[in-house]
């Protein structure tokens, strides 16, 4: 078996490339921002996600026969080279973006940097707005340390008296963003913007705060840290799954801490005291950093300081979807949407169309992630009023949205729709909906297939593919997992019998297997093979040796992958070099799609699943094949406009170093490129 890089670390080299977006000179300042907040949410999910789960591998190493990832200890300590060099990397650039702040004339401010019209304002501010939010603890005098939150960061707080310094004592205050929000814009000269970050302006008033104590002096730093997000959900026992996760959900906000990190700055005292108190041990990420933590908020960044934002593109209404009802038009033909280029308005108005057209008997439907005011739902829950049978499956298991899809659940089960929520050890993924007509004795069904969310929010910024139809084969196949969905032990082998979508978890990798099998044979008779695969990630070790073997064949193989690459790219047996890129821009890549030359008759397909073990093996998921010959055209120009970047495509090599695709050809942005495609693309 040929090796592959570790999924871990290539996923840091991900993120290695959108932090490489906010070092760029030529990205926007408000974007620079955007980007490092990114990075920075990004590796807090890392910590609670993956270095949790090596930590819990190391714990059962024994038990660990059966993993790829045989030795975690050696993946964790590659880790942390990796991550420090990250962390210096994103301190020169934060500190760079700060510069053209400065140029900029936006400015953050301390405390000791306030004019004194701007401390009067932080001290009215503080008082109307901060004051009802703060609650401190006097952590010295708490026998059990309080359950601190770890998506919160927290001020540690040194007080002594000025006469007599042995006298201190330590507190903690949990910086309320949630309620006051990070930014405070200052008044200033109307030629400048000065900001306050909400931690500063409570240092400010660390005196306000505890001046029922007699301490005269206040030291205090930022602190943050991470827990292990797993929810364990317990199966042997026979609760329900929302009992599961409630009690998986509460469990969470206990998780083990796993990583710790501190202002540098900070008081070494109290930094011990902190760390021992909190249970952190020698194998935890005990790491300094600057003086601004959860830079995640920076991604909302006050936008109207800057005099050049950069504006996205709006979404334009696809040609064909402008003068009839949506269902009129896809029970005719197929139509793709390519968002955020397309507006994402007709797929909620199919919904609302089918909710108050009296001739719709039903609507079936897959919710992954919603938006937080979700119009999808609001019109399921119209369409549930006027009488339409309405079955959501709800993926409550969606990771980091598991709260707020039980409230949907709530309130879908409110109104009388049939909510499903899938099953304990597997998620539902594919993004699917079937809606059922009867007009007159004759039965239609019509609905579509998505490689992204139904979230209206993220689909001004996630590139993905929505193909509304009709199909009766796809439709069908619909119906079939729903079927399961509904019923899965009675309808077990029904996903067998599905003729034109290939869902996981049974069928897909024989599929993808077998048309790889297909080019390799096509390849050794000297005729054209090539593949184009497009996905977020690509971690499967079974798929990676099939590449590997077309490779080798002779085949063409062209990659797209946004994030985790774990498969070698260069080698010398390789008959052709294969093309592999990352493309990391305005909007996050986060379609799939597979194309297959299949002699000269093109196989296109539209997916939910990328190449991970958990997507082939351990989810419900749709790849469905595009038969429309010209969207199968449409899709393969967009993918070759992707394959031409050479301003924000990097080369994915066996090093994973990030280098940009260069050439003397003229300059491709694919996103802008895209765009001006589909805005002028004529359909007759």
């Amino acid at each position: 078996m040929q090796k592959v890089i570790p999924r871990d670390i290539s996923w840091l080299a991900f993120n290695g490339r959108v932090l490489q977006e906010a070092a760029d000179p030529t990205v926007p300042l408000n974007e620079r921002i955007k980007f490092l907040g990114i990075f920075s949410n990004n590796r807090d999910e890392f910590f609670r996600v993956r270095i949790a789960s090596l930590k819990r591998m190391l714990r059962i190493e024994s038990k660990l026969n059966m993993h790829p990832e045989k030795n975690p200890k050696k993946i964790l300590d590659q880790i942390h080279r990796l991550m420090t060099d990250q962390q210096e990397e994103f301190e020169r650039v934060w500190k760079n973006v700060q510069r053209s702040l400065n140029r900029n004339k936006i400015y953050l401010k301390t405390g000791p940097q306030l004019t004194v019209t701007q401390k009067k304002f932080i001290r009215d501010f503080y008082e109307s707005e901060i004051s009802p939010n703060i609650i401190p603890l006097m952590i010295e005098n708490i026998k059990k340390f309080p359950a601190l939150r770890d998506k919160s960061i927290f001020l540690g707080v040194v007080m002594r008296k000025s006469f007599n310094r042995q006298d201190r004592k330590y507190a903690i205050i949990e910086v309320p963003v949630t309620a006051v929000g990070r930014f405070i814009e200052l008044p200033s000269r109307s030629s400048q913007h000065d900001i306050m970050l909400l931690e500063d302006a409570i240092i400010s008033n660390l005196p306000d705060i505890f001046r029922f104590l007699g301490y005269d002096e206040f030291r205090a730093h930022i602190f943050k840290f991470t827990r292990d997000a797993e929810l364990d959900i317990d199966t042997a026992d026979n609760t329900t799954i929302i009992q599961k996760l409630e009690t998986g959900l509460k469990n969470r906000k206990k998780g083990t801490p796993v990583r710790f990190t501190y202002d540098e700055r900070m008081d070494p005292d109290l930094l011990d005291y902190l760390v021992t108190r909190m249970g952190f041990g020698k194998q935890d990420a005990i790491s300094p950093a600057g003086a601004i933590h959860n830079f995640r908020h920076f991604i909302d960044f006050p936008s109207k300081v800057f005099k050049n934002v950069s504006r996205r593109k709006e979404p334009f209404d696809h040609p064909l979807l402008l003068e009839q009802r949506i269902s009129d038009v896809i029970m005719h033909r197929d139509v793709l949407l390519s968002y955020p280029y397309h507006n994402f308005t007709p797929t909620i108005d199919l919904i609302r169309e089918a909710a108050f057209d009296p001739d719709v008997v039903s609507i079936k439907i897959t919710c992954y992630r919603l938006a937080s005011q979700s119009k999808i739902v609001n019109a399921l829950i119209n369409a549930v009023r006027n009488g339409k049978e309405v079955t959501v499956m709800l993926e409550l298991k969606a990771r980091f949205d598991e709260e707020a899809n039980m409230e949907w659940k709530q309130r879908l089960e409110d109104v009388g729709a049939t909510v499903l929520t899938g099953f304990p050890n597997m998620k539902v993924h594919a993004k699917l909906c079937v809606i059922k007509k009867r007009k007159g004795s004759q039965i239609e069904h019509y609905g579509f297939v998505s490689t992204g969310n139904l979230n209206e929010k993220t689909a001004r910024i996630y590139a993905d593919h929505c193909l509304l139809t009709s199909n009766k084969k796809i439709m069908a196949d619909i119906n079939r997992i729903f079927a399961y969905l509904e019923n899965p032990k009675s309808n077990e082998l029904i996903l067998q019998k599905c003729t034109t979508i290939v869902p996981s978890p049974y069928l897909v990798r024989t599929f993808l297997v077998k048309l790889i099998d297909h080019e390799i044979a096509t390849a050794r008779k000297g005729k054209k093979a090539e593949m184009i695969i497009k996905m977020n990630s690509l971690s499967d070790i079974d798929l990676i040796q099939k590449l590997y073997e077309a490779a080798r064949a002779g085949v063409v193989v062209k990659l797209i992958v946004r994030g985790i690459f774990c498969m070698l790219s260069q080698n010398k047996k390789f008959k052709h070099k294969v093309t592999a890129i990352s493309i990391v821009d305005e909007y996050l890549e986060h379609a799939r799609v597979f194309v297959f030359h299949n002699g000269g008759k093109p196989r296109v397909f539209l997916s939910s699943a990328d190449w991970m073990l958990r997507n082939i093996e351990h989810r419900v998921e749709a790849t469905c094949p595009v038969l429309d010959p010209l969207l199968k055209e449409e899709l393969i120009d967009i993918l070759n406009i992707q394959l031409s970047d050479n301003v924000k495509a990097r080369t994915l090599d066996n090093e994973l170093k990030n280098k940009y695709v260069h050439s003397a050809s003229k300059k491709v942005r694919s996103q802008e490129a895209i765009y001006h495609y589909l805005i002028n693309k004529k359909y007759v």
